[in-house]
């Protein structure tokens, strides 16, 4: 039988890192070893008394049924209260919180919730993938705007509005910024809830990286005055608290849009397992205590991977914040693929090539800071004695 996929599969690839993860696992079973400082899945564990509280909950002999969409009561509040503990912004657990398996459901829910055929996204250029693939899926239409170095990778908000913005429903937005690192601040943040109200778009903001490696106390777009009539904040527990596998998010909006997006959820999932509920509940109660732990271990290795990439003559701002370190190539390679095919072909490491997040990236490598610090001494080991025999 020839069956034909469908048309919004037209032009939507497999995932960069699944393909990749696959060739990676074939070089594996020949025993090469590979190195992979490419993917940003934290290594570590959550809390112990996170941990701890998923087993005895799982024991309990009423919890493995059916949930609400909405998710449970307790963990609607415990959102609330850490927003309003972390970020100085009141959210009304029964109307502004809506619970999500894993974030990156969530963005998909919105570009099905808002997007007709033919609506416009702004699409960040360089950029989380996922906002694009989910734009074409719902059958928007993908505008991208560049963030440059030279602007310190925030949009050019006049060059946006000399633009015929009649037919953008939604704009995608993520600070700190996944992959360069840019952190977040409210100039930038009132910048973008004024452009979203001046041109009637949706501003949706990507927030999982604020607590990793951030100077400043973090900051959500909604605390912005009149923030909440023109955006959608996404965050998650995967990269803050090592849940990245239990798929624990949450959209944060105004009670009108809240009810909007779960019409289309409540008719394509259930609500997540109980006890990782609950669990959540934990983990969103854990103190400064606990970031800064991650961010001492995350910090020693930031240091090493500074020196990977000088060993690889690449530029970098150590400014930057976030998961990752985003570096400029140097220029004896064509672009970041050339390079990470390099590193992959002699010293069996792997690099994230920036051009995968968009053509803006093309001149970068992303390092991801999720390996121990073992592991990234291993791979430097490597390409010193790969640049040695190369003199």
């Amino acid at each position: 039988m020839k069956l034909e996929v469908a048309n919004r599969l037209n032009g939507i690839g497999e995932y960069y890192f699944s393909q990749k993860l696959r060739q990676i696992d074939e070089l594996n079973q020949k025993g090469e070893n590979v190195i992979n400082l490419g993917i940003g899945s934290p290594d570590m564990p959550p809390h112990p008394e996170v941990i701890k509280t998923l087993q005895e909950e799982a024991s309990k002999p009423t919890v493995h049924g059916y949930q609400n969409y909405k998710g449970i009561p307790a963990l609607r509040k415990a959102f609330g209260d850490w927003y309003q503990k972390w970020y100085s912004v009141h959210l009304d657990p029964n109307t502004e919180i809506l619970p999500l398996i894993g974030s990156k459901e969530g963005i998909m829910h919105i570009s099905m919730t808002f997007l007709n055929e033919g609506d416009e996204v702004l699409i960040p250029n360089p950029g989380y993938p996922t906002y694009r693939s989910a734009t074409q899926l719902a059958g928007g239409v993908c505008l991208g705007y560049d963030l440059l170095e030279s602007n310190q990778w925030q949009p050019d908000f006049n060059e946006l509005e000399s633009r015929d913005l009649s037919k953008v429903k939604i704009m995608w937005v993520n600070y700190p910024h996944m992959p360069t690192g840019q952190a977040a601040n409210y100039k930038l943040f009132e910048k973008l809830v004024k452009f979203g109200i001046n041109n009637n778009i949706l501003i949706c903001h990507d927030n999982p990286y604020s607590f990793i490696l951030n100077n400043e106390p973090p900051i959500s777009l909604l605390s912005i005055p009149g923030s909440k009539e023109v955006s959608i904040e996404l965050n998650s527990l995967s990269k803050s608290h090592n849940m990245a596998g239990w798929r624990v998010g949450v959209i944060a909006a105004a009670a009108q849009n809240i009810e909007k997006i779960l019409r289309f959820k409540s008719n394509m999932d259930s609500g997540m397992f109980q006890p990782i509920q609950m669990a959540a509940v934990k983990a969103l109660a854990l103190d400064e205590d606990w970031h800064a732990q991650l961010n001492k271990i995350y910090t020693v290795r930031r240091q090493k991977v500074y020196e990977l990439l000088d060993t690889l003559n690449c530029y970098y701002d150590k400014e930057q914040v976030g998961l990752f370190v985003w570096a400029r190539i140097p220029g004896n390679f064509e672009n970041g693929y050339q390079l990470s095919d390099h590193v992959l072909e002699s010293a069996r490491v792997f690099i994230t090539p920036g051009g995968i997040f968009g053509n803006n990236g093309d001149q970068f490598i992303r390092i991801s800071l999720c390996t121990t610090e073992e592991k990234i001494n291993e791979a430097l080991e490597r390409i010193k004695k790969t640049k040695e025999q190369n003199l």
